[in-house]
């Protein structure tokens, strides 16, 4: 049973894949879970509220963040695209986030980074959160923002991130990317659990996969969280192996941790050689 750490714990983006996959397993986390998202996505469930907002705009983003106790950011664009929703949603909706908290005094936000942060490390490589960032796109500079924003708010505001950069969460992994990559749902819930009840979490980066025998990130700088992931993606290789093709070792697709991220144009889709 998980341990209510918060009276109201905020989960932005709770319409999009993982805010949905969260929202039930959060209620175990506190009181009250607020759910935010920019469109409508329903009615509210037993201990749940819901406060729409638009995180480009800081006066909906000041009420979101009313007598909160933590957040939990899911929100925002989670794929390549064009610049200007992603300035919109990621850069301006975090420092609208941020300020939120530092005004209401919240002091403390898990928040959703990304692998694709560091997208252009080979996957020949295993990197810790010391490493430079090397985005693989606007999608992940968005999140390089996001994390070096956490970092000046606790720095000078005292407001603890944890700063997940989630691989890939989805039920199960689709491709032979994704047996490195994997984070179960369960795994995330664990994550963000140690994350909610980590009584010193200061600024901490965080890889966000589960236990996955192949793995190019090492967390060892993160061993203070307590996090134990409990899942594997070993048991989908057989599976795995035999629905996809074997990748063009050749192309920096395949060489790189960003996957198809590092050949994506603006427009989400691959419009361009990396290897030009």
């Amino acid at each position: 049973m998980t341990l209510k750490t918060h009276n109201r714990i905020l989960l932005t983006g709770a319409a999009g894949g993982l805010g949905t996959a969260l929202r039930p397993l959060l209620k175990s986390n506190c009181n009250m879970l607020r759910l935010s998202d920019v469109l409508e996505f329903g009615a509210c469930q037993e201990n749940e509220e819901i406060m729409l907002a638009d995180l480009a705009n800081s006066a909906q983003v000041f009420e979101m963040l009313r007598d909160v106790d933590a957040v939990v950011h899911m929100g925002g664009i989670s794929v390549e695209g064009p610049f200007g929703p992603i300035l919109q949603a990621n850069i301006l909706g975090a420092y609208n986030l941020y300020e939120a908290a530092r005004m209401h005094g919240v002091k403390r936000v898990v928040f959703a980074s990304s692998n694709h942060v560091t997208g252009f490390y080979s996957q020949a490589q295993t990197i810790t959160a010391d490493d430079p960032p090397r985005p693989d796109g606007l999608y992940g500079l968005s999140k390089a923002f996001g994390e070096d924003l956490s970092r000046f708010y606790f720095d000078r505001y005292g407001i603890e991130t944890a700063c997940l950069r989630i691989g890939s969460s989805f039920p199960k992994p689709k491709d032979r990317r994704m047996l490195a990559t994997w984070l179960s749902y369960a795994d995330l819930h664990r994550l963000i659990t140690a994350c909610l009840a980590n009584p010193a979490m200061g600024h901490s980066i965080i890889f966000g996969a589960s236990n996955n025998s192949v793995s190019w990130w090492d967390n060892s700088r993160a061993k203070h969280v307590g996090f134990h992931p409990q899942d594997s993606s070993d048991g989908f290789k057989t599976e795995i192996y035999q629905t996809t093709t074997a990748p063009d070792l050749n192309d920096p697709i395949a060489q790189l941790q960003g996957g198809a991220f590092v050949a994506m144009g603006p427009h989400g889709f691959v419009d361009y050689d990396p290897k030009n």
